[in-house]
């Protein structure tokens, strides 16, 4: 199976085409960035493309982050997904960015707990508990740090994502450390297309996981007045 994976969720823009039948052979490319997807992706992408000789018609399906990460991030590299699956009529798959954030943990070792933490600002994380053989003890969700902390014990985990050290600093002083704290900005994305290549096909297209209202809310004072 040929998986053209995009990830513009968080802090970086990322893309990868894999080749199930020859994985070590993955072209791909990754940028740091807070903003500027939009203008990234396209070129990055045909880039890309042209690295790996093929044309978007030659994939079996695209795999895109749907969050939780950035508003505009999200709505960048989903759009970008869902365009190129229509006109190349493909299916596309969403991926979290919390699975993809566990995803190379839990293949180098099931037995021990993962936590995948995204940084949802104001002392808030999105969380994500796996357990043993990557099977989810606690599903997505947004949390203030004290309840962070508390779905997270239960065995000293791995903490991943952009919000495992936020989560780390609050663990507390007499429970057992985690194992691990990672620092990665933003998904591995050629974890992000191995998973895009496992997910099963979807019939409907890729939506953003925002948990959360946008920040930025109408002011009720700047409302005309009805006549």
């Amino acid at each position: 199976m040929r998986v053209l994976a995009i990830d513009t969720a968080l802090e970086a823009c990322s893309v990868a085409v894999l080749d199930t039948e020859q994985p070590a052979d993955a072209v791909h490319e990754t940028q740091a960035m807070v903003r500027g997807h939009a203008e990234a992706l396209m070129p990055m992408i045909a880039r890309v493309l042209e690295r790996a000789e093929l044309d978007a018609k030659e994939f079996d399906r695209i795999a895109v982050t749907t969050g939780p990460g950035s508003f505009t991030g999200l709505r960048v590299g989903i759009a970008a997904a869902r365009g190129i699956a229509l006109a190349a009529r493909k299916p596309a798959v969403g991926l979290t960015t919390l699975a993809a954030f566990a995803a190379p943990l839990i293949a180098a070792n099931d037995a021990v707990p993962v936590v995948s933490a995204v940084d949802a600002r104001h002392d808030h994380v999105y969380l994500q508990v796996f357990g043993a053989g990557g099977l989810t003890l606690v599903k997505p969700r947004l949390l203030n740090m004290p309840e962070a902390v508390r779905a997270a014990l239960g065995g000293p985990p791995r903490l991943v994502g952009t919000g495992a050290e936020i989560l780390a600093r609050a663990w507390p002083a007499d429970e057992a450390a985690p194992v691990s704290v990672g620092c990665d900005r933003a998904p591995d994305i050629q974890w992000v297309a191995r998973l895009g290549a496992a997910a099963p096909e979807s019939t409907s297209p890729p939506k953003p996981v925002y948990m959360r209202a946008p920040d930025a809310q109408p002011q009720d004072a700047s409302k005309l007045a009805r006549r």
